[in-house]
């Protein structure tokens, strides 16, 4: 599903090269679900963006679904994205002006789908919030936001789901329903998961933990 080789990632900082990411190789099955753990600030999120193909590497290749994403503008980015990844957000990342269900809808019309509001619907129902369908996020829960989030982003059917702290503005109860319910969906459509996180309990859930340290995995667990 994905490969990446010898990735870097350089940024210039006032004049200076600052290497946020160096020489990172890896590889995921489809299927598999992989954590990619480390402190704050050890690139977690930077490798992130580079898998999605938001950013482009200094050196080194991404490889995914069998595209090499260093080879495609920026709009064969977006499409190949549109096509095959699901994101599940901190931040929830919601569209204020849309209702619940609008949300949902938003990368179902946007591929195309026929039944843009049934599928919708369905997903709604199956993150347990059929009744908050017309709802705009400034009225839900955080759990709720998040719920309309992963209904979001398994709704295309996607081949590859990439959750960046999908937990971390929620308290840990609410944390706790969240993660099983995205690994209880995940496991249902057997799609790739590669999940960032701090916290070493949900990535244990993980069949693979990928350990990061300052730019660099030290460690495959």
């Amino acid at each position: 599903m994905l490969e990446v080789s010898r990735l870097t990632k350089c940024v210039d900082n006032g004049g200076e090269a600052l290497t946020i990411l160096h020489d990172n190789s890896f590889s995921v099955a489809a299927g598999e679900t992989v954590a990619i753990v480390g402190a704050s600030g050890s690139g977690k999120s930077t490798l992130l963006g580079l898998l999605a193909g938001l950013d482009l590497p200094s050196s080194g290749s991404v490889t995914l679904a069998g595209e090499p994403l260093g080879q495609l503008d920026e709009d064969s980015r977006a499409v190949l994205r549109g096509r095959l990844l699901g994101f599940v957000f901190q931040s929830f990342q919601l569209l204020p002006s849309l209702s619940a269900i609008e949300n949902v809808m938003l990368p179902l019309e946007l591929a195309g789908t026929a039944n843009a509001r049934s599928e919708a619907e369905f997903w709604l129902d199956r993150v347990g919030l059929s009744h908050r369908l017309r709802h705009y996020p400034k009225h839900l829960s955080g759990g709720e936001q998040q719920r309309v989030a992963l209904a979001r982003a398994f709704a295309p059917r996607p081949r590859l789901v990439l959750a960046d702290e999908p937990t971390g503005n929620l308290d840990a109860a609410t944390g706790h329903q969240i993660i099983e319910l995205m690994f209880a969906i995940n496991a249902e459509r057997g799609t790739t998961l590669i999940l960032v996180t701090h916290d070493e309990e949900i990535a244990a859930r993980c069949a693979r933990r990928l350990r990061m340290h300052a730019g660099q995995i030290e460690e495959v667990i």
